[in-house]
């Protein structure tokens, strides 16, 4: 797919997903999230950039790390994940914390500038991972880390189904690599690549819990990857993916409860 059109997929898409994102996903993904910040070893004073941040369901957490003498710039493509973004961090009072529609590969910041950076599931939607990743070394001061999280592997992804049956129904193409980077050694190969160095790989396996099939639905078409692609079907469309998914993920019900596995890839390197 043409990168450009990619860049506009992902931001149209999760402009869409906005409102749902945070409530929908905050709790499922919080332990992968807090295992990436305790790899990201944030000390107060530090400045750090974030990519793909969302709607800074990790960015608060790592800006109350850094506190009221270290900063965040959390950056990410979609305007209306920014707009959210910045009016959370008025809520809590957190001035150190700072969001900016920004490209990933092509960072609006200085050289050596920052002493951490951090992405959390967001390089797996990039059109060149790699660029991404050797954007953030290029902003990190020599010395600096560099942490990223990534799903892993499909096949330990019990929900990755919904890509095949969204495209069935429409040519979403909405991330047409999504597990790449979870396939042992992709992502240490890639910040290899980027020139990162003392590169550092942990796997953690998750459950996904849903207390019925309208939260999952709601997470995973409505809140996540697929979400614009979403908003193109009619109501026999929609009707039909949604009972697509829910056969796919009928072996984790158990009555209305759903307990669907999944995988994440944590790695660090140093600039």
């Amino acid at each position: 797919m043409d990168a450009k059109l990619q860049l506009r997929i992902q931001r149209y898409g999760w402009d869409a997903a906005a409102p749902i994102y945070q409530d929908e996903w905050q709790q499922h993904l919080a332990p992968a999230q807090l295992a990436l910040l305790g790899i990201a070893d944030l000390q107060p004073g530090m400045r750090v950039i974030e990519t793909a941040a969302g709607t800074g369901l990790i960015t608060f957490p790592a800006a109350v790390a850094v506190g009221s003498d270290g900063s965040i710039l959390a950056t990410d493509l979609s305007g209306e994940m920014v707009k959210f973004g910045n009016a959370t961090a008025e809520k809590l009072g957190l001035s150190n914390a700072l969001f900016e529609r920004m490209n990933a590969e092509a960072l609006d910041c200085e050289d050596d500038s920052f002493d951490r950076a951090i992405c959390a599931l967001g390089l797996m939607y990039m059109p060149d991972p790699r660029a991404a990743l050797k954007e953030m070394k290029r902003v990190l001061k020599p010395g600096g880390l560099a942490s990223v999280l990534v799903w892993g592997e499909r096949r330990k992804c019990g929900w990755a189904e919904i890509f095949p049956i969204v495209d069935a129904q429409v040519q979403s193409e909405v991330c047409p690599l999504f597990f790449g980077l979870g396939s042992v050694g992709a992502l240490v190969s890639d910040l290899e690549a980027a020139g990162f160095s003392n590169i550092q790989e942990r796997r953690i396996q998750a459950v996904l819990s849903f207390d019925s099939s309208a939260r999952v639905i709601s997470a995973i078409i409505d809140g996540g990857a697929v979400a614009m692609a979403a908003k193109r079907f009619d109501q026999a469309t929609r009707q039909a993916v949604d009972e697509a998914f829910l056969a796919s993920v009928e072996t984790y019900r158990t009555g209305e409860r759903y307990d669907i596995p999944g995988e994440f890839v944590i790695a660090s390197g140093v600039a």
